[in-house]
């Protein structure tokens, strides 16, 4: 929306509105205009309006603006439709103790620009709607708000809806987060509309109290203030029929202008949450679509063929061509019968394929985050988004940052199709490429939607079949130039249970036979421990505790590969992390060998292990690229093991860090992070405080006086966390409930003991739905007939399905039980640096 002070009469789908004052700065702190604010409610229209469509809208408003800390804007409160309002908003009335009020209806893009253009900045509405008649029907959702009291913030938020999560799915609900924009989170799930809000209101404030009654240092159900310090308040009333809440994806008058933003599960258990502004919901819903999408399934177009009249009306909603090269045609289509196709590279926040075939006079598209399969052997995901024009079948170019979209945009094979099938739900095609072009041959695809995944309606799988049944001969082996995987989160391949080391690295020549020890039989270790496992009578270092995975570094400028990376269980890093070969630089000509960790970074330079997955398990050198170019990683050096071929192992660790400072320089990829300079249990304290106030894992407290001992842990060096992780070995399964009744549930999972693997419990939070997907593939391929476990629990054991244990992954969780399992244990990631026989169960 161009920014001016003068009115401006526009057309919004038809709706022709008058846009005023679009200039004014309506967040001061950020500069955020009225024009702003109308602009991303025009474009992120499609996502929003679902959660809204049919329900009473309440208005808050801030014709002023939102002010600053020290002089709020005044704020209006809003039920009642205006007198002046359009007659094409749809409004309903409902009957108050206190008389009728009339409510608009936010249903389409003209009502909520003009909303937009009244500075109604927050939209809330109830967790019911209305019926054709203007009746009132039963509520199709439930929600928990997850209010942080003083003391606490978004993280404790974020560990009740875990807790809350685990219960709802437990009784076949899909508990679904939103971070409010504002302090807390909302926890969603999907409803049948079979009870009445008393009802689900009574439900949930029971919820509610079994959360507190669990964990009463945390939760409290009570409205008091007083009762609220240092807890997390689950506000179950906003069920109450007359209660509204913040729609999803609505900006907060807040000083900054967040917005209410759906969010995986995976995000929630990052230690670097935080609240989202609207520049960076509109790159996610570019990039991903709407991750809320089934909480409100009906809303949700069906297919290709339940399309509306005009099948680009959606598409020309979301660009404006003053802004992108994208063709943008003012016109509907017109019905054709042609078969053409085209598989566009589309580097935006994420790199993914749009893969997109002429029908009925647009193309039909789908957003491919791993390219199109290579083999019949693994399906891919395919996202169905919005109708495109033919126009688009040649489109290449650059759509400017900021836009839908954002990002390169190149043709990476097109030509034309031969059509077996088109329903609803299934699609099935043999697509003809280029000449020479990357598809190499004629390539069957099918297009099936699957009723799974984190937006239900939209989700398919692309799957590769054979020509065979085609009727057209098999052809040559298929090139494997098919768009490369984005980054994988598949499990790993671990080590069998005997094996310590996966791999020897080779010594280079000169290598001292005591750093040679190190690189066989891997490197110094930590053990975990508490504030009074530090004893006061002696000298401790503090290091900060970096979240990603552990490396033995080799540089040697003489060698091939100069720099050499290897994980703590053997394996050979260095293809995996190419862009740490500039590690080289950083000593300077000198050969040596450093210890530290392989970390991804997010947004604010905190340390993101769930940044760090999409790196592991990478093979081909084009993923790696990509994923690389995608999620950088950078090196923390901690220890000097070698310099020069001189051991270091020997010398105690002051004199081994003044030495790692003065020969390794922090510089690009390498950083040589200082300890903490602190004495006594003051000392550790403000370390713990330092390392939670820049978002870090923990500390470890190393003593001065230590040498560096190969392969075992030590108590010369103690671990101290701000949460309790544990790794686990993978050793079977459950099928889920509801959504996921055809995939896996939940992980049965155990730490190796002395009689063998010893079951732990069984993990079910965590995952991402894509996750899921992929761990089912990889344990299909690991199926056993009987229990790798020790003993299991016969509720656990009665529907298990038995894997090998050959996969180490990690978890978060409150406690141990008294019976040696896990409580409220959470999935973190899978650890490919890890064998199996190095987990050993950590305990303080």
């Amino acid at each position: 929306m161009p920014k001016q002070s003068t009115g401006e009469l526009v057309s919004v789908d038809g709706h022709r509105l008058k846009l005023t004052n679009l200039d004014k700065v309506l967040y001061p702190e950020t500069g955020t205009t009225k024009a702003d604010v109308i602009d991303y409610y025009a474009r992120i229209a499609d996502v929003l309006i679902p959660h809204a469509r049919d329900r009473a809208l309440t208005r808050k408003r801030w014709v002023h603006g939102v002010g600053t800390e020290e002089a709020p804007g005044q704020v209006f409160f809003q039920k009642n439709i205006e007198d002046s309002a359009p007659t094409w908003v749809k409004r309903r009335d409902i009957q108050h103790s206190s008389g009728i009020n009339t409510y608009p209806l936010l249903n389409d893009r003209a009502t909520l620009t003009w909303l937009a253009q009244l500075t109604a900045l927050e939209l809330h509405v109830p967790q019911w709607r209305f019926g054709r008649n203007g009746a009132r029907h039963n509520p199709d959702r439930l929600v928990l708000d997850l209010d942080p009291g003083p003391g606490v913030g978004l993280l404790e938020c974020a560990e009740v809806a875990r807790y809350a999560r685990a219960i709802l799915e437990g009784i076949g609900l899909d508990p679904m987060p939103v971070t409010s924009g504002s302090k807390g989170i909302h926890l969603y799930a999907h409803l049948d509309g079979s009870k009445t809000s008393d009802e689900i209101s009574a439900f949930a404030h029971e919820l509610a109290r079994a959360l507190e009654t669990d964990h009463p240092d945390l939760v409290v159900s009570d409205m008091k203030r007083s009762l609220r310090d240092g807890k997390v308040l689950v506000d179950w009333s906003q069920n109450n029929g007359n209660k509204t809440t913040i729609a999803p994806y609505s900006l907060r008058g807040r000083m900054q202008p967040m917005v209410a933003t759906p969010r995986t599960w995976d995000e929630l258990a990052s230690t670097s949450l935080r609240h989202l502004d609207y520049r960076e919901v509109l790159d996610r819903v570019a990039a991903d679509g709407d991750i809320l999408a089934e909480l409100d399934p009906s809303e949700r177009p069906r297919g290709p063929s339940s399309l509306p009249e005009d099948r680009l009306a959606t598409y020309r909603g979301m660009r404006d061509a003053a802004r992108t090269p994208e063709p943008v045609p003012a016109e509907a289509p017109l019905p054709s019968d042609g078969r053409s196709f085209v598989i566009q590279e589309h580097h935006a926040r994420r790199l993914h394929y749009d893969f997109r075939l002429e029908h009925d006079g647009v193309l039909v598209s789908w957003a491919l985050p791993k390219g199109v399969p290579i083999s019949g052997s693994q399906n891919h995901l395919a996202v169905h988004t919005e109708d495109h024009p033919l126009e688009y079948g040649s489109f290449e170019g650059s759509i400017p940052a900021g836009e839908y979209g954002g990002g390169k945009v190149t043709i990476w094979d097109s030509g034309t199709y031969d059509l077996e099938k088109w329903r609803d739900t299934e699609v099935i095609v043999v697509l003809h490429g280029r000449e020479g072009g990357p598809l190499g041959g004629p390539v069957r695809i099918a297009l099936i939607k699957t009723g799974r995944g984190g937006a239900e309606d939209r989700n398919w799988l692309a799957h590769r079949m054979t020509l065979e049944s085609h009727g057209g001969a098999k052809p040559a082996q298929a090139r494997t130039t098919a768009p490369p995987a984005a980054a994988s989160t598949s499990a790993p391949e671990g080590a069998s249970p005997a094996t310590t080391r996966t791999s020897t690295p080779t010594a280079q020549p000169g290598r001292s036979a005591a750093v040679r020890s190190v690189l066989e039989e891997g490197p110094m270790l930590a053990t975990l421990g508490t504030t009074p496992s530090i004893s006061s009578d002696e000298d401790w270092a503090y290091e900060m505790k970096w979240d990603g995975i552990r490396a033995l570094v080799e540089i040697d400028p003489s060698a091939d590969p100069t720099v050499r990376l290897t994980s703590r269980n053997g394996n050979d890093l260095t293809a995996a992390y190419p862009e740490l070969a500039a590690a080289a630089q950083a000593v300077d000509g000198h050969t040596a060998v450093l210890d530290g960790e392989i970390v991804a970074l997010d947004g604010r330079g905190r340390p993101d292990f769930g940044m760090l997955q999409q790196r592991m398990n990478l093979t081909k050198p084009a993923d790696i690229d990509r994923a690389a170019a995608r999620v950088p990683v950078v090196l923390m050096v901690f220890d000097l093991l070698e310099l020069d071929g001189a051991s270091q192992l020997a010398r105690d660790y002051a004199a081994r860090r003044e030495l790692l400072f003065s020969a390794v320089t922090s510089q690009g990829v390498v950083h040589v992070p200082p300890a903490f300079d602190a004495h006594g249990q003051d000392g550790i304290e403000d370390a713990m405080e330092a390392s939670r106030q820049l978002g870090l894992e923990g500390i470890v407290a190393k003593k001065r006086t230590s040498t560096y001992t190969a392969g075992r842990r030590s108590g010369a060096w103690i671990k101290l966390k701000h949460h309790r992780t544990q790794e686990v070995v993978i050793g079977g399964w459950r099928p889920g409930k509801g959504r996921r009744a055809d995939g896996v549930g939940s992980l049965l999972v155990g730490v190796p003991g002395e009689d063998g693997l010893q079951y732990v419990g069984r993990v079910g939070t965590g995952f991402s739905d894509r996750d899921l997907d992929d761990i089912a593939l990889r344990m299909d391929a690991m199926r056993r007939e009987t229990s790798p476990f020790v003993e299991v629990p016969r509720p656990d054991a009665s529907d298990a399905r038995w894997v090998e244990p050959r996969l180490v992954g990690e978890v978060e969780f409150a406690e141990w039980t008294s019976t040696g399992s896990l409580r409220q244990p959470s999935w973190r990631g899978w650890r490919p640096d890890k064998a199996v026989a190095d987990v050993v169960r950590e305990e303080p």
